[in-house]
């Protein structure tokens, strides 16, 4: 955990010089009120028109601003020491928001291999059509990084990377892309603001899957995206307001309860996490283990703990479909993050009807599965997966 954190930053209470979201102290409540309204009026034609005009801020309709989303949206700017922030509906909002605020016809991205799939089709297919080309590094190759940058218009990142956790070091990559002019983005959504701060090794947007362990229950969809107050205010001046893709204030609402233990719940899943892929690297059914812990790699060192993602690969005597059909504690799903333990195997992934997916172009063996381990005790985890695995050989 960060040393330089304080259970106090996960209070509900953020300040703001925009707006004055109502204090929940001032009635004594303990949790954030839900402003579940869809617009807010005001008293006289002046006050509607200096909002209007840009001589005053205040609330004018939900799907530009909400007390309880700001407040949200102020709460991850804080703990990633950035100076503001955009919440969307959607993890996938949020990229393709911060991508398309940043990115005009003629521009050209580079982004490491092995990202979410859904970013690289969003990459590959919508930017294509938009005039956007993408070149795509290994994050390793230093040298291979260094030639893509010039003439970039950002750099897309992810520490560890998607599936397969490939680590990277953001501080030397973040200074490249500084010294060639270049934007730099990362997805943070693994680490979350606690574990990692990619805003002080010299990165400029920084973007959650907040449907992970912001929430952390599984039972919302969010996104969202910090900065300067100067990129935030180009995303709202050029892709939030047309794109659509609101945060509701209820789903807002439940993120801030479900920060309020993040901090609880990420050593839960990192002491979990450790114990499973410390077994199964030593379980000869097991090929190999991906976790972040176990890379001797600069990009460890901006990571201050580790989330309880991270997968490993059966041996080829095992069957993948019968394994995971053996399991009885452990869930088959998509997601992670929240308190039930999951796995997607590559196998499934590489059925994807278009093939457009980074499986395919960089490579994931249809023996690897990906492990979100979630707050049950581990020993019935353990459990499951050896009887699993013994059910499973060929």
């Amino acid at each position: 955990m960060n040393q330089s954190f304080s259970p106090r930053d996960l209070g509900t209470h953020a300040a703001d010089d925009l707006f004055t979201p109502v204090d929940p102290a001032a009635f004594n409540a303990v949790s954030p009120p839900i402003f579940q309204t869809s617009l807010f009026t005001y008293d006289s034609y002046e006050a509607m028109e200096d909002v209007f005009a840009g001589r005053a801020r205040n609330f004018i309709y939900s799907r530009g601003d909400n007390p309880t989303v700001r407040e949200f949206e102020l709460l991850v700017a804080r703990l990633e020491g950035a100076e503001d922030g955009r919440a969307f509906s959607s993890g996938t909002a949020a990229i393709t928001s911060t991508i398309l605020s940043l990115v005009e016809a003629g521009d050209r991205v580079v982004a490491v291999r092995h990202l979410y799939n859904d970013v690289y089709r969003l990459l590959v297919k919508l930017l294509d059509r938009l005039g956007v080309t993408v070149d795509f590094v290994d994050p390793a190759d230093h040298d291979e990084v260094r030639k893509a940058l010039p003439g970039a218009k950002l750099l897309y990142l992810e520490n560890p990377s998607s599936f397969v956790f490939e680590l990277q070091d953001i501080v030397a990559l973040a200074a490249m892309a500084k010294e060639a002019g270049v934007t730099t983005v990362i997805d943070n959504s693994w680490a979350t603001p606690l574990f990692q701060k990619p805003i002080q090794h010299g990165v400029d947007i920084v973007i959650h899957a907040a449907s992970k362990y912001l929430g952390g229950h599984s039972d919302t969809v969010a996104g969202v995206v910090v900065g300067t107050k100067e990129a935030i205010a180009r995303i709202n001046s050029t892709s939030y307001p047309y794109v659509g893709a609101k945060l509701s204030p209820f789903e807002a609402w439940l993120l801030l309860r479900g920060m309020r233990t993040l901090r609880v719940r990420l050593k839960e899943h990192e002491r979990s996490g450790l114990l499973l892929a410390d077994r199964l690297k030593q379980h000869p059914d097991i090929a190999r283990v991906r976790h972040p812990a176990f890379q001797d790699h600069p990009g460890r060192a901006t990571l201050s703990g580790y989330a309880g993602l991270f997968a490993f690969d059966l041996t080829p005597d095992i069957d993948v479909a019968r394994f995971v059909n053996a399991l009885r504690e452990i869930r088959l799903g998509v997601s992670w993050g929240g308190p039930e333990t999951l796995v997607v195997p590559a196998k499934v992934a590489l059925q994807i009807p278009d093939r457009i997916t980074t499986f395919i172009r960089f490579g994931v063996s249809e023996q690897t599965i990906r492990f979100a381990v979630g707050l049950e005790e581990p020993e019935l985890l353990w459990s499951d997966l050896q009887q699993a695995l013994h059910a499973a050989r060929r």
